[in-house]
């Protein structure tokens, strides 16, 4: 069968969309071999991931988003996935509103929409909502100080010994702060063994972090059920998150990471992150998919 979609990216971070408002293109059981089948870069269109346009399915909300990493597994959410599913919607006519709210396994998701011009990346700005903190919402089974964070946790990996702090932002994230760039540490090998790590039951994202000053960061991203991303918009909030608790970082500031910067906002009044970010168009077309 013959599945149109549209390549999509958010600092290089890339996905495949479809439009599945009028049902899915495919079984149930199928969406993640799809997901799989499409991300792979040589067979496939290649991507980070497959990202579904649904119908809504929490109360108030305009649209539906799943996504499915380039393993097939499933996530909660993605923050520059929904920047662009945010850009598909209103360039694609689904909705005469800049400004609107998504449902996902995460949560309702706010995003506000400023189009760019022909050929250009657009802005979009999505509302995270709150990180949280606890072991249990990770899940990790690492003990938790008397504050109930994972914050600064010795940590021996692949003979290494690094200091972790556990955030989720939708989606779990392990954030090791490291004093040179973080491109000099073996970090794939130490995001794949964190990502299976047995501390961490459901798996998680890793990212390794210079601080450069209050207002930046410099990151490298290992994404669960991808490996290594350019960009993560989740990890972006996470970085940000984490630097602030630990002292490291203001609740303003931007992270660079390779496939460019994302800035990200943790607002006191209201403890929501907000996540600012391009989002671009690559191409259009039919993937043919024998399942």
């Amino acid at each position: 069968m013959r599945i149109p979609f549209a390549k999509m990216h958010g600092a290089r971070n890339d996905y495949i969309y479809v439009d599945c408002l009028d049902g899915l293109p495919v079984a149930a059981d199928q969406v993640p071999v799809l997901a799989a089948a499409v991300s792979e870069r040589h067979s496939g269109v290649g991507s980070d991931g497959l990202i579904l346009i649904l119908p809504p399915y929490l109360p108030g909300t305009a649209f539906g988003f799943r996504m499915f990493n380039s393993d097939g597994s499933e996530g909660e959410m993605c923050g520059n996935g929904m920047r662009c599913f945010a850009r598909f919607v209103v360039e694609n006519g689904l909705t005469p509103d800049h400004s609107f709210t998504v449902s996902t396994l995460a949560g309702p998701i706010r995003c506000d929409v400023t189009p760019g011009g022909e050929g250009e990346a657009w802005q979009v700005t999505c509302d995270l909502g709150s990180p949280k903190f606890a072991a249990a919402d990770m899940p990790t089974t690492l003990a938790p100080g008397p504050d109930g964070m994972v914050r600064e946790r010795p940590f021996q990996v692949g003979g290494r010994r690094l200091e972790v702090t556990a955030v989720s932002t939708g989606v779990p994230h392990v954030i090791a702060f490291v004093e040179d760039d973080p491109g000099q540490l073996p970090w794939r090998a130490l995001g794949r063994a964190i990502e299976t790590h047995e501390s961490f039951p459901k798996r998680t994202n890793v990212e390794f972090v210079r601080v450069l000053d209050r207002g930046r960061a410099l990151a490298k991203v290992w994404e669960r059920g991808s490996g290594e991303t350019l960009a993560c918009g989740t990890g972006a909030c996470a970085v940000v998150v984490a630097g602030v608790v630990t002292g490291r970082l203001d609740r303003e500031a931007v992270v660079s990471l390779p496939g460019g910067d994302l800035k990200v906002t943790w607002r006191e009044t209201d403890g929501h992150m907000l996540l600012t970010g391009p989002a671009a168009l690559v191409c259009r077309g039919e993937f043919v998919f024998a399942s």
